[in-house]
């Protein structure tokens, strides 16, 4: 399989981790590729026509792409059901917390674009607020969820805990450690996994 990636993506980072917890890391090529909404790289719009990451090309030519989706492959290739619960109340739960991180770096990576590659005079502080209102309503929500804190660690517990990563990286002012202490606990007992801290992105 080919995973196309770039080091500081949350959303790759997620297959990533997935990957190594299913065991399935070495069946996978990883694939360098610098893109962004402004210069999509032309390699990439090849397996994803969206030019995002991640993108998957498996074994048997099929192109998977959005990471829901490409966690949810993988965990069928082990078995099914190991990271993604197969039915039942804690598979809505997972996938619910699943959606709500990815949202949350949606945000966040919607402010990095604006405030990254906007031309300052065309800055709009009104709709990066907005954004940011996101990454704290989400952090909120995440802060409350009691289930979360649990030792498991499925497909919603690696969304958040990738969330959480790319904050470090690229908010580190944000302080949501301070706002989340409940959080912050889980988080700093989560990224001593070895998957987790394997992926730990570079500094920005």
């Amino acid at each position: 399989m080919k995973l196309f990636h770039a080091p500081l993506s949350p959303f790759v980072r997620k297959v990533r981790i997935a990957a190594m917890e299913l065991g399935l890391n070495d069946r996978i090529e990883l694939v360098p590729i610098t893109s962004s909404p402004v210069a999509m790289n032309a390699e990439l719009t090849k397996v994803n026509p969206l030019g995002k990451l991640p993108a998957l090309v498996t074994d048997d030519g099929e192109l998977l792409f959005d990471s829901a989706v490409i966690v949810e492959y993988l965990d069928s290739l082990a078995g099914g059901g190991k990271i993604v619960p197969a039915k039942g109340p804690e598979r809505w739960r997972a996938k619910c917390m699943e959606a709500l991180a990815d949202g949350l770096c949606d945000a966040a990576i919607l402010t990095r674009y604006e405030m990254a590659l906007r031309p300052a005079d065309k800055l709009w502080p009104e709709w990066v607020a907005g954004q940011k209102q996101k990454v704290t309503q989400s952090l909120d929500a995440l802060e409350g969820q009691s289930w979360l804190f649990d030792d498991k660690f499925d497909c919603g517990r690696i969304a958040v805990a990738c969330a959480l990563g790319y904050l470090d990286i690229r908010f580190a002012d944000l302080g949501w450690r301070k706002r989340c202490e409940t959080l912050a606990r889980w988080y700093a007992g989560v990224a001593k996994r070895p998957s987790v801290d394997a992926t730990k992105p570079p500094p920005s």
